[in-house]
């Protein structure tokens, strides 16, 4: 392995370690710290998207912004989904007419951005099934973190060890064409992998790999997402919190892309239980 291929394994490694085992202490706890974690994670991509975008009112934006993704995810932990997005919308309204001139749609699709993470965390496993039986809520999350985890770190590897073509250089320098396509294929893997370990119900896994499949194109799609918004406005990461990974942008922006699509389709499927209607396939 070479040095320039892999100067910065060291600190992507230790940061990685960090940010899994709060993910992981976050999803053992369950319930209210859980929400509480994603929520906060949240609140850190508005930060970073608001300090990003525009300038005018910057305190005043993220209490807007900020306030009104926490009550957004007070509605979605109880399943008021739909109540959940009129607020986060008020609340983009407010934030985008507190930016300057050319920068208040920016501002307000912010805010949408922050909030879809916490929404559809909470679609997947919100507080209040805690209190009903639906093993799938843990499952689920357990089989996003597979699938955009392992879509991550194979794409690295793959693309560092095999190299080729890259798929959007414009965007990101760094994506080959061989570790998308290894990353997703290994991410769609792990997600089956997850579902077949010791099984709640017989479920059919072709469908579980699709899914995978899709999510983990999603979380490539959201990672170029996030460079064109970086590049457009002419900076390198979102922020410096996150040693060898930028900001809290650059480490979920793949994760977030994921999540909204795993919640998209679970609830299309099974709006009660949106988790069940995206692994439970009999």
């Amino acid at each position: 392995m070479s040095e320039r291929k892999f100067g910065d394994l060291r600190t992507r490694i230790l940061s990685a370690i960090v940010m899994i085992a709060l993910a992981v202490g976050a999803l053992v706890a369950g319930g209210m710290p859980f929400t509480l974690f994603w929520l906060s994670a949240a609140l850190a991509i508005h930060f970073e998207w608001q300090s990003l975008v525009a300038e005018k009112n910057g305190r005043a934006r993220l209490l807007a912004g900020g306030a009104g993704i926490a009550i957004a995810a007070a509605f979605a932990a109880q399943l008021g989904y739909d109540i959940a997005l009129v607020l986060t919308g008020i609340a983009a309204l407010a934030t985008g007419a507190l930016a300057e001139r050319g920068r208040k749609l920016w501002a307000g699709a912010g805010v949408f951005y922050a909030a879809a993470l916490i929404i559809a965390i909470c679609a997947l496993r919100p507080p209040i099934h805690e209190m009903i039986d639906t093993p799938f809520a843990l499952r689920a999350i357990i089989w996003l973190f597979a699938v955009v985890w392992g879509t991550d770190i194979a794409a690295y590897f793959v693309g560092r060890i095999v190299g080729g073509p890259k798929v959007w250089p414009a965007l990101s320098a760094g994506k080959t064409w061989s570790g998308t396509l290894g990353g997703i294929a290994v991410g769609a893997a792990l997600g089956v992998a997850v579902v077949a370990i010791d099984p709640v119900v017989a479920v059919r896994f072709a469908p579980v790999f699709l899914l995978g499949l899709v999510c983990s194109a999603g979380s490539q799609m959201g990672d170029f997402f996030e460079s064109a918004v970086k590049r457009h406005f002419g900076v390198k990461d979102s922020s410096n919190l996150i040693p060898g990974h930028g900001g809290f942008m650059d480490r979920l922006d793949g994760f977030v892309a994921a999540a909204v699509l795993a919640a998209i389709l679970g609830y299309a499927r099974y709006p009660l239980r949106p988790s069940e209607g995206l692994l439970l396939w009999p």
